[in-house]
């Protein structure tokens, strides 16, 4: 069928599918995946080696038709191994600039914390800026541009932990986990699932992703929901809003920053759930991955940290 005959609702509806098909027993994970891109951030998976970390990144490339690259993050990595590098043409006799892995729609950053901070902040600018200065000049990156970083637990040794401002950068955070034992189950009887990648349709691309990016911007969010998400800030920050004082919570708290990145990632969890508004649902929904690991450096104790704040603040 082409793409042009599918409605909204029905290519969302068949792109989690899909998806769904190759990164099996994990719906939450995958929308909070393809929420995250539609809400123009950055996807930061924490989690052990083998649970589809890096087949969850190339279905999503495969699927809605988005040029991928990958770079594995190692202790030798170099910056210009990311973002290119000027070499000098003796013809010529100037430079040329050669484009890295960095220049593409779909960026896996590999075990991102087995390189050093170098290297790490290398790619910082790209995540905030989406361009790449190099020797002067400013280059552009695709658009869309979405970088998934795998992260391994901070307890294997051969790591750099991440820095607090490379860990802002990251608009959510997330765990796969373990399938439970029916998925795995599907696991083990269907084989490899980085060999259906090939075989897989595509079912958006560029232009539609831009669309659907730019619609996203205008899903209403009402009063109560901006009072809500308020009460969340002040929660996370250790304040009580009925009398201001500080409670015993010893958090970072959330800068008015994460407070607008959160609303965009609720907007964008509601148009992929077909409203044109936000609930609390939607905002109670995304929280725990934007605001986890950005209350205590780990999608795994941040969540943690996030549930309980969830179940502290009411709606209205």
């Amino acid at each position: 069928m082409a793409l042009a005959s599918f409605k909204t609702p029905d290519r969302i509806a068949a792109i989690l599918k899909q998806l769904a098909s190759v990164v099996i027993g994990k719906p939450v994970p995958i929308k909070l995946a393809l929420t995250c891109l539609l809400a123009r951030g950055h996807l930061l998976i924490e989690d052990l080696p083998g649970v589809g970390k890096s087949t969850l990144a190339q279905a999503l490339a495969v699927t809605l038709g988005l040029p991928f690259s990958r770079v594995q993050f190692t202790s030798d990595l170099l910056p210009a191994d990311v973002l290119g590098v000027s070499i000098y043409d003796n013809t010529k006799r100037e430079f040329f600039f050669h484009p890295g892995p960095v220049f593409s729609s779909v960026l896996l950053a590999d075990e991102i914390n087995r390189a050093p901070p170098k290297t790490q902040s290398a790619l910082l600018e790209a995540m905030e800026e989406r361009q790449v200065s190099i020797d002067g000049k400013t280059y552009p990156l695709p658009s869309p541009f979405f970088v998934i970083a795998t992260q391994n637990p901070v307890e294997q040794q051969g790591v750099y932990p991440l820095p607090e401002s490379q860990i802002d950068r990251f608009l959510m955070a997330l765990e796969l986990g373990f399938p439970d034992g029916k998925a795995e189950r599907e696991l083990l009887m269907g084989g490899d699932a980085r060999a259906k990648l090939a075989q897989l349709p595509t079912l958006a691309d560029q232009g539609t992703l831009l669309g659907w990016q730019e619609d996203v911007g205008h899903i209403h969010v009402a009063s109560a929901i901006l009072d809500y998400v308020q009460a969340l800030l002040a929660a996370t920050r250790g304040v009580s809003q009925a009398n201001g004082d500080h409670g015993a919570l010893a958090l970072r708290g959330l800068s008015p920053r994460a407070g607008l990145m959160l609303l965009l990632a609720a907007r964008a969890h509601a148009f992929l759930s077909g409203r044109d508004f936000v609930i609390p649902e939607d905002v109670q929904t995304v929280f725990p991955s934007v605001a986890g690991h950005r209350l205590t450096g780990s999608a795994h104790s941040g969540q943690s940290e996030a549930l309980h704040l969830l179940r502290q603040v009411r709606v209205g």
